[in-house]
């Protein structure tokens, strides 16, 4: 295509007395979308101990069940997914998936394997989990390879994580929860100084990790095999953060993109108000993409077994005198049910505002696969998971269905298809045979 006089380039600057801003997507610079190849990204959205689901046979409680009535393109949704109804055409839902090595495990602990579909029946062996996999290949595009978010941050313990990230030796990494720490450390440059104050902040660090890294490989020769293996998992550990030193240095001449800001809200306890920090952390999501900053992301709403912040939200948002987890135990599906409403609407709103974010190749949703959803279908029930697929119709994904597999199907051959879609051609993830069938993938 050629280059009309008024058409601008996506790297356009505005220049003068010393400052150079970079400009926001305007439909001027469309001339220049046919030499940039669209972003693909992958969302990864997690809530705990299940979803309402009492038996069908019950038709008074047919209309508390997180799964709607019907399947194919003429399902209908009860009041757990009511507040989708508008986004029918952008999303899928699936039903009878889950991970056969943690069919029989006790339910919150399968929770540790829903991105990895690790084994943790006899010892606890995990393995890398899907986003990390995908971080490896579309990272390498972007100033930063993954986000791994969640409400109580760190990494919390085996069977009861507060990640939903695991790297190539299993071993959890550390998720954050702080919105405006988070804020300063990747989305804004004012936050963290001059590009001569943070390039000397780099440099110390590279040189801290350096003499880290020697000294533990000069301790190593000293110790037993039990603490040898430990001093291996520090030192790997040791090894991404100067790979991300790295990184950060590469990028530290690169501005970055200019958006808008001022809706964000930062001084928040999710202990207090639920409702505004799910979606404070939501937008921040949204910024990412739409700043570029990475095409991964993790979000762990809240904790398994009653533990962290987000167990106390149903007492926040509907007055309920139970917690998330003691509802799961109550035995009353329309409490339950309304709770499931409560975390429906604010993935709407997530749904809302990826959809209507534009840039140059158009909707951030429709460049984007996000997949919502729980380890059980009812509390310890590690099977037949509550699962929504959204987005990414602009790399090949069809809509407006829900589809129901039977247990052969892995909810591995899931994450293959979704890797394939990003361009990452991959035959087999953990327990996967193949790739997910139906029509949902071209």
């Amino acid at each position: 295509m050629s280059q009309k006089p008024w058409h601008l380039n996506r790297r356009t600057f505005l220049k003068g007395t010393g400052v150079a801003c970079a400009l926001p997507y305007l439909e001027a610079m469309s001339a220049s979308q046919a030499n940039t190849e669209a972003p693909k990204r992958l969302c990864y959205i997690y809530f705990p101990n299940g979803v309402s689901n009492p038996s069908e046979t019950n038709e008074e409680n047919t209309k508390w069940r997180w799964f709607p009535q019907g399947e194919g393109k003429e399902y209908k949704n009860n009041f757990a997914l009511s507040p989708l109804n508008h986004l029918r055409e952008d999303m899928t839902i699936l039903g009878g998936l889950s991970h056969q090595r943690s069919r029989e495990l006790m339910g919150h602990i399968a929770g540790d394997t829903w991105l990895t579909a690790g084994d943790l029946r006899t010892t606890y062996n995990n393995n890398i989990s899907v986003d990390q996999v995908a971080a490896g290949h579309l990272g390498k595009n972007t100033r930063y390879k993954s986000f791994n978010f969640s409400a109580d941050g760190g990494v919390g313990y085996k069977s009861r994580a507060s990640t939903l990230s695991y790297n190539a030796q299993g071993l959890p990494l550390p998720s954050e929860h702080k919105h405006r720490q988070i804020f300063e450390r990747y989305f804004s440059p004012n936050g963290m100084g001059s590009t001569s104050e943070r390039q000397k902040k780099i440099h110390q660090g590279k040189r801290m990790v350096d003499l880290i890294m020697g000294s533990s490989k000069d301790l190593k020769r000293n110790l037993g095999k039990n603490d040898q293996v430990k001093i291996d998992e520090y030192l790997h550990s040791l090894d991404s953060v100067e790979g991300q030193l790295e990184r950060n240095e590469a990028w530290l001449g690169t501005p970055l993109k200019k958006v808008d800001t001022s809706h964000l809200n930062f001084d928040l306890d999710p202990s207090k108000n639920a409702e505004t920090y799910v979606r404070s952390m939501y937008d921040l999501m949204v910024l990412g993409y739409q700043m570029d900053l990475t095409r991964v992301m993790a979000f762990m709403v809240a904790r398994e077994d009653g533990m962290g912040f987000g167990e106390n939200y149903p007492k926040l948002v509907l007055g309920a005198e139970k917690g998330h987890h003691s509802i799961s135990h109550a035995g009353d599906p329309e409490l339950w049910s309304r709770y499931d409403h409560w975390l429906t609407q604010q993935f709407s709103y997530f749904l809302d505002q990826m959809k209507s974010v534009k840039d140059e190749h158009g909707s951030i949703l429709d460049n984007t696969q996000v997949l919502y959803g729980s380890a059980c279908s009812t509390t310890h029930n590690a099977i037949n998971l509550p699962l929504i697929l959204a987005g990414g119709k602009n790399m090949g994904l069809n809509h407006g269905t829900f589809t129901k597999y039977t247990d052969k199907t892995p909810m591995s051959n899931l994450f293959v298809s979704m890797l394939n879609a990003t361009g990452l051609q991959r035959s087999r993830f953990s327990d996967s045979t193949g790739k997910l069938p139906g029509e949902v993938f071209t």
